[in-house]
């Protein structure tokens, strides 16, 4: 599976949020990271050439900061020029069908303050509805988005746990389980080299954390057995 990702930034060489994620992309071939204000400083779209990044990729991200419940406007034009009628939509518009779209929001303030009560008094599933209304016309799937609340405050613990959250959002099929997130791991871990280690410790405690994922597993495979043999 090919991913786009489609960052949209108006200083994104300054942005933390944006460096961060951006500097998290594994090595991997099959994601192709576009950041529109880079490729056009002059705002002026090739739209031949995004339609064909379309085409070639299987899951749509757009990445971008939260700002006032939309995009920044390079990706709002690019919306514009680039889903057009006959491509996106409309007669013969099937280009983008069966396609998996996804959002990557960076917010600037707390998850609680998006609810009935909240600051802001919605939830980010309501203020996302133009998108899953683009996807639905485009006939993508539409993915549960990727939120990142109030970067700048997050411990060096929670940023650790959204970079494994971002590469799975990234390259892990719909929907996200507890088996594909414990394979995901183990495949990391089975691709570290040992060289890179610091320590001969180091590798010990690799194989000792496959260890135990494979052992839990075993012991979650069990249960669910059991459960399903349970005669209610």
């Amino acid at each position: 599976m090919k991913t786009l990702i489609i960052v949209s930034h108006p200083t994104v060489e300054e942005s933390g949020s944006q460096q961060f994620l951006i500097q998290s992309l594994p090595d991997d071939e099959e994601i192709t990271l576009h950041v529109l204000e880079q490729t056009y400083p002059d705002g002026e779209i090739d739209v031949d050439k995004e339609q064909a990044l379309l085409r070639e990729h299987d899951r749509i991200l757009f990445q971008f900061p939260f700002y006032w419940y939309s995009s920044p406007p390079l990706l709002k034009k690019w919306q514009d020029e680039v889903l057009t009628d006959h491509f996106a939509f409309g007669y013969r518009g099937t280009k983008l069908h069966d396609k998996e779209f996804g959002l990557v929001l960076v917010i600037g303030l707390p998850e609680k303050e998006y609810q009935t009560g909240g600051q802001e008094g919605f939830s980010i599933s309501e203020l996302t509805k133009p998108f899953q209304a683009m996807a639905k016309k485009t006939g993508m799937h539409y993915l549960k988005p990727l939120t990142i609340f109030q970067f700048p405050y997050l411990a060096e613990p929670e940023k650790k746990a959204l970079l494994v959250d971002y590469q799975q959002y990234l390259s892990l099929p719909q929907p996200i389980s507890l088996k594909r997130k414990e394979n995901w791991v183990l495949d990391q871990l089975a691709k570290t080299s040992k060289e890179t280690l610091p320590t001969e410790d180091a590798a010990f405690v690799l194989e000792a954390a496959a260890e135990a994922i494979e052992d839990n597993r075993m012991e979650l495979d069990e249960l669910r057995l059991h459960i399903d043999n349970y005669d209610i």
